[in-house]
């Protein structure tokens, strides 16, 4: 009569907890369900590699059922979403109940609609038999923004959405499964190419080792070094010198200025220079100076040509300074998460080839994206590290977001290097991370369980000399880099009265402190992976039940970390 009646499905056991101290009453999945969960584990794992895993693009089949009973589901693969892996399957099972009140209210009920379901993926409940009163912790079709092919799409709509440009905190990302976009995409690598030429050029002729980061003057007594030595910072005796290749770098980035200087956003910019050099030479004549230390020739007329250009394509290149020198691409399954599939390359002919030599159905051309790697970030000890924030949408019409502030740290066991491509050191996902062991070079400092609290963070700015970087420049960046990103897929989205959803969105950080969103995560993991997640992710979850639950019925009561950041 209360309508307090609820259902749970997956790991969430601080949900159980938290809504049975509000009075209500669990309505358990029927043992063929919970069968289904334990005991197919085995088949879906081996599917991990091939099956669709976001969460949010309304392709599987029902798992719970409003009338009872429990369906077969296809599909979701993701270990983040499954209680039959091990630290899940821990959360999973502690189930107080052990005077069995909680089975036999559960036994009372199991005629009843629930009034409040929470499940880990969206098709784990019949939409058509909930009734408008039901509380449902997911929205239909958010794939348009949860995943990188999604993402990616919707952010390319932006400009004309509202006046933002996705490229001052999205790095540029493109589909190869749309021929449009991947003529854009090699476009785009030899134009990278070319910029970087200029840049190596530079660092030559001033006889300095190229900086994978620039730390403030106060960091210098943090004993920690921040320069990498990569392999063209000085060209070895008798290597091949290419007097030809900056002049040619020079042509292509001024007719590619004149085209930005004139871009119009009704119309596609033209591709420069594309027939006026012999690009297959260039590249490999690049790549021979990039990565093999070959050495330049490098006039003073053209020191200052170079100089002069570069300083003109930074006002109209928001990238310029983030995608670095090597020309470092990331290659991702476009509806994958948890790492899976994704490889750094630094060849145009490897991403064209890893693209198109795949053959797992759902990672098949048509469903990859590839990504300009950050290749100027900020390290912590040397290490590169990203950003979990989590953030809610209550409404989509009106849009509301609420956004959490606390948030969490998750470092690579390895020291960030641009010489070395392997996951280890560039992929901060603790799915890939905990089957790394920490490499003895690692800083000791780095925390031995490669998670960190923002709060922590805040305290390493702050002995940087940059206090204010979380407060003035991090935090409204990732703010608006959310709002961003869910305002150019809100016409995608299918509203439903009385849903929400919590989301992950993922934050690399350049050395300048600005943030880079790199996606955003229907259902991320609750399920604790060091001391700073568990509590953090209690928290998380007991916040949202009071701003979805409480604050219904009190609109004073407390919402915890929260706050509404935004409200059309």
């Amino acid at each position: 009569q209360e309508k307090k009646i609820f259902m749970v499905q997956g790991p969430y056991p601080i949900i159980r907890r938290e809504l049975r101290a509000r009075g209500w009453v669990e309505r358990k999945l029927p043992a063929m369900g919970r069968q289904l969960e334990h005991h197919r584990g085995d088949q879906n794992k081996q599917q991990l590699e091939i099956g669709p895993s976001n969460g949010g693009g309304g392709q599987r089949e029902a798992l719970l059922n409003p009338h009872g009973g429990a369906q077969s589901f296809l599909g979701t693969t993701d270990p983040l979403h499954y209680p039959w892996l091990p630290a899940e399957k821990e959360e999973e099972e502690c189930d107080e109940d052990p005077t069995g009140i909680h089975d036999l209210m559960s036994y009372l009920v199991r005629d009843r609609l629930p009034n409040f379901i929470w499940t880990n993926f969206l098709d784990a409940t019949d939409h058509e038999l909930l009734q408008q009163d039901n509380i449902v912790n997911h929205y239909a079709r958010v794939d348009a923004f949860t995943t990188k092919e999604g993402l990616c799409l919707s952010l390319q709509k932006l400009p004309w959405i509202e006046q933002a440009d996705p490229n001052t905190f999205f790095p540029r990302c493109y589909r190869l499964g749309i021929t449009d976009e991947r003529e854009a995409f090699i476009e785009d690598f030899r134009l990278t190419a070319a910029r970087s030429l200029l840049k190596l050029a530079l660092e030559e002729a001033g006889d300095r080792p190229v900086r994978t980061q620039q730390v403030p003057n106060s960091a210098k007594g943090t004993g920690e070094s921040h320069v990498s030595h990569l392999k063209h910072s000085i060209a070895r005796p008798g290597s091949p010198l290419y007097p030809g290749l900056v002049e040619e770098a020079l042509e292509v980035c001024k007719q590619h200025l004149g085209v930005l200087q004139h871009q119009d956003i009704d119309r596609r910019t033209p591709s420069p220079c594309r027939t006026c050099i012999d690009w297959k030479h260039f590249l490999q004549q690049y790549y021979r100076v990039a990565h093999e230390g070959a050495g330049l020739v490098l006039t003073k007329q053209q020191q200052k040509e170079c100089q002069n250009l570069l300083q003109h394509l930074a006002e109209q290149l928001p990238q310029l300074d983030m995608e670095g020198k090597l020309n470092i691409w990331i290659l991702k399954p476009g509806a994958e998460s948890q790492g899976r599939g994704i490889v750094c390359t630094t060849r145009l002919e490897e991403v064209l080839q890893l693209a198109w030599s795949c053959t797992a159905p759902s990672v098949h051309v048509g469903r990859w994206v590839v990504q300009k790697y950050v290749e100027r970030l900020l390290t912590i000890f040397g290490t590169k590290f990203d950003i979990r924030q989590w953030f809610v949408v209550t409404n989509w019409k009106p849009l509301t977001v609420w956004f959490y502030r606390d948030c969490y740290l998750r470092f690579c066991s390895r020291p960030f290097s641009l010489c070395h491509l392997e996951r280890a050191r560039h992929l901060c996902n603790v799915s890939v991370q905990k089957w790394y062991k920490t490499s003895p070079d690692q800083d000791p400092r780095v925390p031995r369980d490669k998670i960190w609290s923002n709060k922590q963070f805040q305290e390493y700015l702050a002995q940087l000399g940059q206090a204010d970087a979380w407060h003035q420049v991090l935090v409204p960046g990732m703010k608006a880099a959310i709002l961003s990103a869910l305002r150019s897929a809100q016409d995608q989205v299918h509203f439903r009265k009385g849903s929400f959803e919590l989301y992950g969105a993922d934050f690399l950080v350049g050395e300048d402190f600005q943030p880079w969103l790199l996606e955003i995560n229907s259902c991320p993991t609750m399920s604790p992976s060091s001391a700073v997640t568990r509590r953090l992710c209690a928290n998380v979850q007991r916040d949202t039940l009071c701003l979805v639950l409480d604050r219904k019925e009190n609109s004073t009561s407390s919402i915890g970390a929260f706050e509404l950041i935004y409200k059309e």
